[in-house]
């Protein structure tokens, strides 16, 4: 022990003494105290996602220290260094403890009056100027539920807003897609507990010696036990966990893909899938089977430098196991093909029919410890309960459940991600953003941009955190929130379990919860539902948790059966906890159904190639009715390759003593001494090749980017780097830049849109003076928007004349109908060769014309500009049809029929782009008048399309007498 509190030194002794066990995990309780407590306080650690019970022991008003809670399921009384030792930060001297407004280039301090009024005049300022949906939210995983719903029903309810995002972009989107692929819905198929029982675990991009320290000493504790499980780890590193494996695969970055079909093959091949199982229970086998079968040991070696006989010896091992637990997190998420990849490990499982009994599961980890709720509750790329917002009975729920209008629920489509937010900003149509709980100026790709974009001048940011950070310098508002320990709130952490954490101490200052920042936002801006009625009427975290279990209720994260009384006093509580399962349930799908079906997904699903939603039409022909959905995807090369200039290819990741971008483990001296500046790893030829030795100053650079740090020689596979991404500028004593994200690029999954910090290439050359530096930008940036930014209380910053587009693109497609309807007669005329093609004719100019008819009164109602949309029809039109002379015969036809086709296809884009519009001015009449029309042109379309199969076989292979000139014009 370092000192008499500390039960041992978790800083040199990371994962404790080992407990070896099979089946039921011993308990042992890890404390930490910097003076005796005189009371505990039931909460749960905050600083990694495995959301392990912890007691807060406090003295005083203060928090003094931290213990395990030994009756929790998911650690049985073990802390990890961050949550033994970041806990403690709670009370540091930087915490922010009154509210901030920019004045004459400065943060000044201001009351809580000042700061909320003035972000309700700018919210409504800016919904004058551009509509609410020039307001956006980006907000984290670190708050609990109630605030995450709090937040939801702001933007959603409130605002009507697609424009929120969270951090877990960054981290979990792709384990949430990837799960709506497999199972149809968000939500861990598998339990902690599963490790007690598997015979063999395949963890893949996932070094949880560093992120999940308590759950890896449950594993250690396993391995060391009697008969202990096989351990297959994924990873170019040569990590901690790594360094335990039975197999250890190391594939080039970006090649998991491969590596995976390859696995998959071999199960084919070699008969180990469980046909009875998959029969039964699983669609897609024939397209999985196919797509897989050129992936040879010799070809995935190739590819991905993993030798035949390892990706033979893993694959044996998986397919012959008696169970099966996988795992994954960044490094399948944050990395080429991050959907595909993480959906062919949920296929591995379902082969083998590993899947939903114990020691069996698949658990797509989560980075932080709350994510999970950003996703149950809709504050990022999903809508709350896990609904579909393609599922009109579910926005009607949703709807009902809030008592708002349905036309006003934002359902034309997803949630906003990140990136396109960002793209908003820089185009000037966001111009009011909310962050919450993160640090975008650290953990957002590309760095330099993103400084420029949360600089802009017409920008109004409003930052709410508990510690001043990079993002909180750009702020115009910045709100102190209070932190774990200083409010009350639920938590659910990979494996569904939910956990309540108890209001401990008061929290500085004047700083206030998120939930109650929240909640006074909307009571001031007074949002109501349809009833005139306060749209949130609570008063505490317990009434909102309570709206929430009714919003929960009968989807997939259900709590209705959960009460703040249940959850108080023993272990935390997994998901589905209802009249069925009171209790909770350990394991989902154990009955071999899932939630695919049709009616209750929360999602149909998608290209995984190219991200492409399916729509309902074709999810109901893969027909999947409570069935699990293997989905296939060929391997494709990261689009930045490695090249002479940047021979290395870069990943970034964690390190086991820092979190995210350290505000509060930063702020620990134990932590901060452990692990307190950036590294490079290098395999030891590389930096052979460069000249650099181990702790030598490097500079890594990228083709948007340079930093510099120490190296790290060794525990890499060759032409590969790895950069811990937790290092930004708020305690940098030097101008070195140093962030990993001025490096990375911004190319996003197809599917999930989660960035690939793991991918792009570099170089790294050796320092020739140490006092060389790189400058880093950041404090440059902060004084640009100091100077450059206006009074945050002044009127918004002038600009040049606004033009909404609807009316130009409105006129466009009414024109383009009208054009259409009026040119039917003159193809009539040319084509009385074709009796029924002139015949056609004549009925599609009715369902035409009908088709313009729908739309004239939207046409008048918003101004239309229909001079730009006659220049604009006539140009295609005479682009795409034949002459006259040219129509009258066989090949005419056909090529007028294809013009046809492609005209009428260029309306029915226009058409289903004006779908989410109507529904984003919340204008009922609107999209039934665009409805109409769309199903009208399509009909349309399809019978030019039926016409142009039956004519273009006999057309273009019988040689005619037909002469076909290049100059023929239509009259007129």
């Amino acid at each position: 022990m370092s000192t008499p509190c500390q039960s041992r030194n978790s800083i040199e002794d990371i994962y404790g003494p080992r407990t070896p066990y099979k089946q039921e995990w011993p308990s042992r309780v890890d404390e930490s105290c910097i003076e005796e407590p005189d009371t505990w306080v039931q909460s749960a650690c905050v600083l990694c996602s495995n959301g392990c019970g912890m007691d807060i022991g406090v003295k005083q008003g203060k928090v003094v220290g931290v213990r395990g809670r030994v009756t929790d399921r998911v650690n049985k009384g073990r802390l990890g260094p961050k949550g033994m030792h970041g806990s403690l930060t709670i009370h540091h001297k930087d915490r922010l403890t009154h509210p901030l407004i920019r004045r004459n280039g400065k943060l000044e301090r201001a009351s809580w009056e000042e700061a909320m009024s003035l972000i309700v005049q700018k919210t409504k300022e800016t919904i004058d100027r551009l509509t609410a949906h020039g307001i956006a939210f980006y907000t984290s995983g670190q708050l609990f539920l109630e605030e995450y719903y709090a937040l939801a029903m702001v933007g959603k309810a409130g605002l009507s807003t697609l424009h929120m995002d969270g951090n877990t972009r960054l981290c979990t989107a792709t384990a949430a897609a990837a799960m709506r692929e497999s199972w149809g819905s968000d939500g861990q198929a598998g339990s902690y507990t599963d490790i007690d029982y598997t015979h063999c675990i395949f963890m893949v991009g996932h070094n949880m010696a560093s992120t999940q320290t308590v759950l890896w000493s449950r594993v250690l504790d396993r391995l060391h036990g009697p008969d202990p499980p096989k351990l297959i780890v994924v990873d170019p590193r040569v990590s901690a966990s790594a360094k335990e494996a039975t197999i250890h695969l190391a594939p080039k970055i970006g090649t998991n893909l491969a590596l995976l079909n390859g696995i998959q093959h071999l199960l084919f091949k070699n008969e180990w899938i469980d046909q009875d199982f998959v029969t039964q229970h699983c669609v897609g086998l024939e397209q999985l089977r196919e797509k897989v079968q050129s992936y040879t040991p010799a070809l995935v070696e190739e590819i991905t430098g993993v030798p035949a006989a390892d990706l033979q010896r893993a694959a044996e091992t998986i397919g012959t196991s008696e169970s099966l637990l996988s795992t994954c997190l960044q490094g399948v998420y944050q990395s080429n093909q991050a959907t595909a990849s993480a959906c062919q490990i949920n296929n591995i499982n379902l082969l083998t029919g590993c899947i939903g009994k114990p020691g069996s599961g698949v658990l797509q980890m989560n980075g932080q410890p709350t994510a999970q709720n950003n996703r149950e509750a809709g504050c990022d790329g999903e809508f709350p309960g896990f609904r579909n917002n393609l599922n009109p009975d579910h926005m009607h729920e949703l709807a009902d459940i809030w008592n708002i209008d349905y036309n006003k629920l934002p359902h034309w489509g997803l949630p906003t991600h990140v990136q396109d937010i960002l793209s908003y900003i820089e185009a000037g149509t966001i111009q009011m953003l909310w962050v919450s709980g993160t640090n975008p100026l650290v953990s957002l790709p590309n760095l330099h941009r993103i400084r420029e974009i949360f600089s802009k001048q017409d920008l109004f940011l409003v930052v709410q955190d508990i510690f001043p950070t990079e993002t909180t310098e750009m702020a115009d508002v910045v709100l102190p929130a209070a932190q774990w320990g200083e409010k009350k709130g639920c938590f659910t952490n990979v494996d569904r379990t939910v956990h309540l954490s108890y209001k401990a101490v008061e929290p500085p200052g004047e700083a206030k919860s998120d939930f109650d920042i929240f909640v006074d936002f909307a009571r001031r801006m007074d949002f109501r539902d349809k009833e005139g009625k306060p749209l949130m009427p609570w008063n505490d975290p317990q009434d909102a948790f309570e709206a929430w279990k009714r919003v929960s209720k009968g989807r997939p994260c259900d709590y209705s059966g959960m009460t703040y009384e249940k959850l108080t006093g023993g272990s935390g509580i997994q998901w589905p906890c209802n009249e069925k399962y009171p209790h909770g349930k350990e394991r989902l799908y154990e009955d071999g159904v899932f939630f695919t079906d049709i009616d209750y997904c929360e999602s149909f699903g998608h290209d995984l190639e190219t991200g492409t939603p399916l729509n309902r039409v074709e999810y109901q022909a893969l027909d999947p009715a409570g069935r699990a959905v293997l989905k296939a995807c060929h391997y494709i090369p990261a689009p930045e390759q490695t090249s002479k200039e940047y021979p290395l290819q870069l990943s970034t990741g964690r390190n086991v003593y820092q979190f995210h971008t350290r505000t509060k483990t930063g702020r620990s001296k134990p932590l901060q001494d452990a692990f307190s500046e950036p590294i490079v790893h290098l395999n030891a030829e590389d930096a052979a090749a460069a000249g650099v030795c181990h702790n030598d100053q490097v500079i890594v650079s990228s083709c948007r980017g340079k930093v510099q740090m120490k190296a790290s020689v060794g525990d890499i596979a060759r032409s590969q780097c790895f950069i811990p991404f937790h290092f930004g500028y708020w305690d940098a004593t030097d101008s070195r830049a140093r962030a990993a994200n001025e490096l990375t690029m911004e190319q996003w999954d197809a599917v999930s849109k989660q960035p690939r910090f793991k991918a792009g290439a570099v170089r790294v050359e050796k320092t020739l003076n140490a006092a060389v530096e790189v400058q880093q930008e950041q404090s440059a940036f902060a004084e640009k928007a100091s100077v450059q930014k206006p009074d945050a209380r002044a009127t918004t910053v002038e600009e040049g004349p606004r033009q909404r587009h609807l009316e130009l693109w409105l006129g466009v497609v009414y024109e383009s109908i009208r054009s259409l309807a009026d040119f039917y007669p003159s193809m009539t005329r040319y084509m009385g060769y074709d009796k029924e093609v002139q015949f056609g004719l004549g009925l599609m100019q009715r369902i035409t014309r009908a088709a313009g008819d729908a739309l004239e009164p939207m046409v008048q109602k918003y101004g239309t500009d229909l001079k730009y949309g006659r220049e604009t029809s006539e140009a295609l039109r005479q682009a795409l049809f034949p002459g006259a002379d040219t129509a009258s015969t066989p090949y005419g036809v056909i090529l007028t029929l294809t013009g046809f086709v492609t005209y009428t296809s260029h309306i029915e884009a226009q058409l289903s782009a004006l779908v989410p519009v109507s529904q984003a001015l919340w204008d009922g009449a609107f999209l039934t008048a665009v409805n109409d029309a769309k199903s009208r042109i399509e009909r349309v379309q399809k019978w030019a399309k039926h016409q142009l199969a039956v004519r273009s076989a006999q057309t273009l292979i019988v040689p005619s007498s037909d002469v076909i000139r290049s100059d023929m014009q239509w009259p007129g």
